[in-house]
Protein backbone atom coordinates (compact mmCIF):
# COMPACT_ATOMS: atom_id res chain seq x y z
CA UNK A 1 0.00 0.00 0.00
CA UNK A 2 0.94 3.72 -0.75
CA UNK A 3 0.34 6.33 1.84
CA UNK A 4 1.92 9.60 3.04
CA UNK A 5 2.90 12.71 1.60
CA UNK A 6 6.54 13.88 1.13
CA UNK A 7 7.86 17.16 0.00
CA UNK A 8 11.08 16.90 -2.47
CA UNK A 9 13.14 18.79 -4.98
CA UNK A 10 13.59 18.15 -8.66
CA UNK A 11 17.21 18.47 -9.39
CA UNK A 12 18.17 20.44 -12.31
CA UNK A 13 18.94 17.61 -14.00
CA UNK A 14 14.95 16.99 -13.86
CA UNK A 15 15.48 13.31 -11.65
CA UNK A 16 13.34 13.10 -8.94
CA UNK A 17 13.77 11.11 -5.34
CA UNK A 18 11.08 8.62 -4.73
CA UNK A 19 10.92 8.34 -1.22
CA UNK A 20 12.17 5.12 0.43
CA UNK A 21 8.88 4.28 1.85
CA UNK A 22 7.54 4.19 -1.66
CA UNK A 23 10.11 1.91 -3.08
CA UNK A 24 9.84 -1.30 -2.38
CA UNK A 25 6.64 -0.95 -3.44
CA UNK A 26 7.78 0.47 -7.10
CA UNK A 27 10.57 -2.17 -7.37
CA UNK A 28 13.23 -2.15 -10.27
CA UNK A 29 10.59 -0.12 -12.61
CA UNK A 30 7.18 1.70 -12.36
CA UNK A 31 5.64 3.67 -15.15
CA UNK A 32 5.25 7.37 -15.08
CA UNK A 33 2.31 8.93 -16.26
CA UNK A 34 -0.26 12.06 -17.20
CA UNK A 35 -2.39 12.30 -14.54
CA UNK A 36 -5.93 13.92 -14.00
CA UNK A 37 -5.78 17.27 -12.29
CA UNK A 38 -2.51 18.38 -13.90
CA UNK A 39 -0.19 15.82 -11.67
CA UNK A 40 1.95 12.75 -12.77
CA UNK A 41 0.87 8.54 -11.66
CA UNK A 42 3.58 6.57 -11.29
CA UNK A 43 2.28 3.46 -10.88
CA UNK A 44 4.35 0.28 -10.09
CA UNK A 45 4.64 -1.90 -12.87
CA UNK A 46 1.74 -4.82 -11.82
CA UNK A 47 -0.86 -1.89 -11.29
CA UNK A 48 0.13 -0.81 -14.34
CA UNK A 49 -0.46 -3.55 -16.26
CA UNK A 50 -4.04 -3.88 -14.42
CA UNK A 51 -4.97 -0.44 -15.74
CA UNK A 52 -3.68 -0.44 -19.29
CA UNK A 53 -5.70 -3.96 -19.79
CA UNK A 54 -8.86 -2.06 -19.09
CA UNK A 55 -7.81 0.89 -21.24
CA UNK A 56 -7.40 -1.07 -24.35
CA UNK A 57 -10.89 -2.54 -23.19
CA UNK A 58 -12.93 0.39 -23.80
CA UNK A 59 -14.92 0.84 -26.68
CA UNK A 60 -12.97 2.36 -29.18
CA UNK A 61 -16.55 3.99 -30.70
CA UNK A 62 -16.64 6.32 -27.75
CA UNK A 63 -14.53 9.59 -28.45
CA UNK A 64 -14.68 9.77 -24.00
CA UNK A 65 -12.81 6.50 -23.80
CA UNK A 66 -10.55 7.33 -26.62
CA UNK A 67 -9.23 10.78 -25.45
CA UNK A 68 -8.63 9.17 -22.06
CA UNK A 69 -6.71 5.89 -23.57
CA UNK A 70 -4.80 8.31 -25.27
CA UNK A 71 -3.86 10.64 -22.12
CA UNK A 72 -2.59 7.52 -20.15
CA UNK A 73 -1.10 5.09 -22.55
CA UNK A 74 0.56 7.78 -24.98
CA UNK A 75 1.65 9.67 -22.36
CA UNK A 76 3.45 6.65 -20.78
CA UNK A 77 7.14 5.82 -20.20
CA UNK A 78 8.70 3.40 -18.09
CA UNK A 79 10.96 4.22 -15.52
CA UNK A 80 13.88 2.94 -13.63
CA UNK A 81 14.81 4.09 -10.21
CA UNK A 82 18.85 4.37 -10.11
CA UNK A 83 21.02 3.97 -7.21
CA UNK A 84 19.76 6.67 -5.08
CA UNK A 85 16.12 6.29 -5.19
CA UNK A 86 15.70 8.87 -8.26
CA UNK A 87 13.33 8.51 -11.70
CA UNK A 88 13.81 11.25 -14.25
CA UNK A 89 10.76 13.13 -15.68
CA UNK A 90 10.80 14.04 -19.37
CA UNK A 91 10.55 17.29 -20.64
CA UNK A 92 6.62 16.53 -21.74
CA UNK A 93 5.73 15.19 -18.58
CA UNK A 94 7.67 17.89 -16.79
CA UNK A 95 5.74 20.50 -18.67
CA UNK A 96 2.10 18.72 -18.74
CA UNK A 97 2.32 18.91 -14.82
CA UNK A 98 3.88 22.38 -14.37
CA UNK A 99 6.55 21.08 -12.13
CA UNK A 100 9.04 23.49 -11.18
CA UNK A 101 12.08 23.01 -8.23
CA UNK A 102 9.50 22.10 -5.85
CA UNK A 103 7.29 19.04 -5.81
CA UNK A 104 5.02 17.15 -3.58
CA UNK A 105 4.94 13.32 -3.54
CA UNK A 106 1.52 11.71 -2.29
CA UNK A 107 0.78 8.05 -1.95
CA UNK A 108 -2.27 6.89 -3.02
CA UNK A 109 -2.77 3.39 -2.43
CA UNK A 110 -2.34 1.85 -5.41
CA UNK A 111 -0.28 4.97 -7.11
CA UNK A 112 2.16 8.08 -6.41
CA UNK A 113 1.18 11.20 -7.79
CA UNK A 114 3.36 13.85 -8.77
CA UNK A 115 2.81 17.37 -7.81
CA UNK A 116 3.88 20.96 -8.74
CA UNK A 117 4.19 22.36 -4.93
CA UNK A 118 2.40 25.37 -5.27
CA UNK A 119 -0.52 23.41 -7.28
CA UNK A 120 -1.25 20.98 -4.79
CA UNK A 121 -1.19 23.73 -2.05
CA UNK A 122 -4.19 25.07 -4.23
CA UNK A 123 -5.67 22.01 -5.05
CA UNK A 124 -5.68 21.30 -1.58
CA UNK A 125 -7.22 24.53 -0.63
CA UNK A 126 -10.92 22.92 -0.16
CA UNK A 127 -13.26 23.86 2.52
CA UNK A 128 -15.06 21.87 4.81
CA UNK A 129 -18.03 22.39 3.22
CA UNK A 130 -16.45 20.80 0.12
CA UNK A 131 -15.46 17.84 1.71
CA UNK A 132 -18.39 17.09 3.43
CA UNK A 133 -20.52 17.65 -0.26
CA UNK A 134 -17.41 15.10 -1.47
CA UNK A 135 -18.32 12.51 1.39
CA UNK A 136 -21.75 12.69 0.83
CA UNK A 137 -21.38 12.03 -2.65
CA UNK A 138 -19.63 8.97 -1.93
CA UNK A 139 -22.42 7.62 -0.24
CA UNK A 140 -24.12 5.82 -3.54
CA UNK A 141 -20.45 4.29 -3.97
CA UNK A 142 -20.87 2.62 -0.36
CA UNK A 143 -18.30 4.89 1.47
Amino acid sequence: MIIGQYNYNLDPKKRLTIPTKFRGVLGDGAVLTRGIDGCLFLYPQKQWNELADKLSKLPLSQSNARSFARVMLAGAMDVKLDSLGRILIPDYLKEYAQLDKKVVIAGLYDRVEIWDEERWQKYGQTTDAQVGDIADGLKELGI
